[in-house]
């Protein structure tokens, strides 16, 4: 079941959806500190972090997916959200420099054809931030927010997929180390548990944060051919001999 776009915004306004917010925008700045004279495009349910990224960006997108829903954004001003099919993007190729895809990549039916669509909407040398739920998180794990929804990932899946798209992991990073527990205790706790995770490397992180940059060159995979076609026979045609009318005539059955 694909999630809804009230249910997101809804999780957001939670204490436990400041919470999310606040680590992985963390994150995400810390990869991109500056997004001045940039296209970005936030695809999925981006737009509590296109806020914070897109402040001084030349041109800010959000795109929902259809089967979410989408809401108006930003909330004054003209409305820069739109409804789209993520694999079919209205967009011209190579028009975008900066890609940030979150609650999009867990919830598609084809990963790699979402990561190849944002791949020909982005520039050459373009850059994309994913978030994506981890396989081995407790917020994975728990259905209570977001990302306990959809598909979650390993690190080396999203590095396999990354690649297979063309694409090269440049920075990772993990976050939400906090159990996703609405309990005012560890609301207040959850820097530490962030320190404390992200300190010692623990495995449990709530999302993976990867920024990934578009190759320049695509690879051309090289097939070998296949010595049994050359080799194949041929069938050409045969004319079929027409009988003569007499023959047609003395064969033909007594009237």
């Amino acid at each position: 079941m694909s999630l809804d776009v009230v249910d997101l915004r809804a999780f957001y306004a939670s204490p436990l959806g400041h919470v999310a917010r606040r680590f992985i925008g963390t994150a995400m700045l810390r990869f991109w500190p500056d997004c001045a004279r940039q296209r970005v495009l936030g695809l999925g349910y981006s737009t509590p972090y296109l806020s914070v990224l897109g402040v001084n960006a030349e041109r800010v997108i959000a795109f929902m997916p259809a089967a979410q829903g989408v809401v108006n954004w930003p909330s004054d001003g003209l409305s820069a959200s739109a409804l789209v099919e993520p694999t079919l993007l209205p967009l011209p190729t190579a028009s975008i420099d900066r890609v940030v895809l979150v609650h999009a990549l867990e919830e598609t039916e084809s990963p790699e054809d979402l990561i190849e669509e944002a791949g020909r909407v982005l520039s050459p040398g373009g850059r994309m931030i994913l978030v994506v739920p981890n396989r081995r998180g407790l917020w994975a794990r728990m259905d209570g927010t977001p990302f306990g929804q959809g598909r979650p990932f390993s690190r080396s899946q999203l590095e396999a997929l990354m690649r297979r798209a063309d694409f090269s992991p440049e920075n990772w990073a993990e976050a939400l180390y906090v159990p996703p527990l609405r309990r005012r205790v560890l609301m207040r706790s959850a820097a530490a548990w962030e320190r404390v995770g992200a300190g010692l490397s623990l495995p449990f992180a709530g999302v993976h944060v990867i920024d990934a940059t578009k190759q320049v060159y695509r690879r051309v995979p090289l097939r070998a051919t296949r010595r049994s076609f050359a080799f194949r026979p041929i069938l050409l045609p045969q004319p079929t001999p027409t009988p003569r009318h007499g023959h047609a005539r003395d064969e033909a059955p007594p009237g």
